[in-house]
């Protein structure tokens, strides 16, 4: 992919923003465009779209990696930390210092600049035809709909119908303005209603085939669109959607599917060989075949890092032929010695995959079947994740489980824990459980143990804290704007 320069065509660098990174102190923004770009013809906003920076984001990971209730750190190496992890594992109230900001605003502030400005601008552009002009706009749409189905849900409380319309939320930014300096953080319910209107309008006019990961198409905005609901708790309004996204998938132009992982870890197959050190072999976001709207970050607590493994809990839950254990290992790197009481160490892949996958999408339709008492359903489709996963021995749903809906339901939650272990679905899957009537009674903390097994911390996570503070940078910068407690 070829950055935001380098893409576009016939495009006049008119002047050189004065306004740096650095310097902009004043702009909750925190958007340095190279220049300031007037495009005009419809292919320019066309161009737009495949800017790397859309695909590849927070290169210091994303804060959810830390919080979820899967992981567990290990002394040394969890005192020998960064400072940012060790603050989010902790649930502490500040993570940011006061100077500095928080990757998970700036990088997607970023993006709306350039979703806002398509938006806003190319249906007036030229030579391009109103179909063409209206799938570009509704590419855009998604994309923005995304980025604030994110901010909503690192800033915002867990959806409820009863307090939506008064929880605050995160700041609506409508428009590609770089000088725009005051912001009003909006509720939690004007956000998803802005997220909702997005992908609805998106919809009609994104592609029905899906012909490149980078790109929207229909599946994409489905899927998004169905995440939403599910966050909200309105399972019956997200199923359709992801019926209609999967079975979108159909007429792809390009492979999509499920990786056979029996096949990928034979002789031969694309995990191999295996690294010692990072697991199997990596396939890039725009190669992965899981990918239906490719969006990633890459992952610290992945390879290279000692501090962070799963609990003894989450490791328990793959069978031993499980071959996602293979993205794990038992001992930290260069040591021999093996963690206590069984726990796994993630090792790879390098990127988590954060836009629309296929395995996602079949544990939220899996859920949703479960939530609506289609229990047969559910089982299908958690089991046709799992042949892909695990010798075909070890797929089925034990009888008693598939049997029973809150049985169900919960080993459903346990496969999307077996699946991305580690890579931040997790705390989401927590935020919106933490207000869920069958859920909501749970409790969750982070311990810290010695390499003897012994629990050296405990943090628990109080109610507050499903939603993160704004960074005190970002508070100094907008007087008056309320925080979160």
């Amino acid at each position: 992919m070829k950055n935001i320069k380098t893409i576009i065509k016939n495009v006049s660098l008119l002047a050189v923003l004065a306004c740096g990174l650095s310097s902009c102190s004043d702009s909750f923004l925190e958007v340095t465009p190279k220049g300031k770009l007037i495009a005009d013809q419809t292919a320019d906003y066309d161009l737009l779209l495949n800017n790397k920076a859309l695909l590849e984001l927070f290169l210091n990971g994303q804060v959810q990696a830390y919080l979820g209730d899967e992981l567990d750190a290990i002394n040394p190496y969890f005192d020998a930390g960064y400072l940012r992890s060790k603050r989010l594992f902790s649930y502490t109230d500040v993570i940011y210092e006061r100077n500095e900001n928080a990757e998970e605003i700036t990088d997607l502030m970023k993006n709306l600049y350039t979703y806002n400005k398509i938006i806003n601008e190319v249906m007036d552009s030229q030579n391009g035809s109103e179909a063409q002009k209206k799938a570009i706009r509704a590419e855009a749409l998604v994309g923005r709909a995304w980025a604030n189905l994110l901010l909503i849900n690192y800033y915002g409380k867990p959806y409820t119908d009863a307090s939506a319309a008064t929880d605050p939320g995160f700041p609506i930014i409508l428009n590609s303005d770089v000088m725009q300096t005051t912001f009003t953080r909006a509720s939690v319910g004007q956000v998803y209603e802005l997220i909702l209107n997005d992908l609805t309008t998106a919809i009609p006019d994104l592609p029905k085939r899906l012909t490149h990961r980078l790109r929207a198409s229909k599946s994409a905005g489905e899927g998004i669109l169905a995440k939403a609901y599910i966050y909200m708790g309105k399972f019956d309004k997200a199923l359709p959607l992801l019926e209609s996204a999967i079975a979108n998938i159909a007429n792809a132009g390009i492979p999509v599917k499920l990786i056979d992982q029996n096949e990928a870890f034979a002789p031969g197959g694309i995990y191999l060989p295996l690294n010692p050190y990072i697991g199997p072999t990596n396939i890039a976001s725009i190669e992965l075949t899981d990918n239906i709207y490719a969006r990633h970050y890459p992952i610290n607590i992945s390879s290279f890092n000692n501090d962070l493994v799963l609990s003894k809990e989450a490791s328990a839950l793959f069978q031993e032929d499980d071959l996602r254990r293979n993205f794990m290992s038992t001992t930290p790197l260069f040591v021999a010695q093996e963690y206590p009481d069984g726990r796994l160490r993630r090792i790879g892949p390098m990127t988590v995959q954060i836009g629309v996958t296929l395995a996602d999408l079949y544990l939220l339709r899996a859920e949703c079947k479960a939530r609506l008492n289609d229990l047969a359903g559910a089982k299908a489709d958690v089991e046709f994740l799992r042949k892909n996963r695990m010798p075909a021995a070890s797929v089925a749903v034990p009888a008693n489980i598939a049997s029973q809906r809150v049985s169900l339901l919960k080993f459903i939650l346990e496969e999307r824990i077996r699946e991305f272990a580690g890579q931040g679905y997790r705390w989401f899957d927590m935020r919106r459980l933490s207000v869920d009537p069958l859920f909501s009674n749970v409790t969750y903390k982070h311990q810290v143990f010695d390499m003897d097994g012994k629990v050296v911390a405990t943090f628990p996570l109080k109610p507050e804290r499903f939603t993160l503070q704004l960074p005190p940078k970002v508070i100094d910068l907008n007087p008056g704007m309320e925080n979160n407690p």
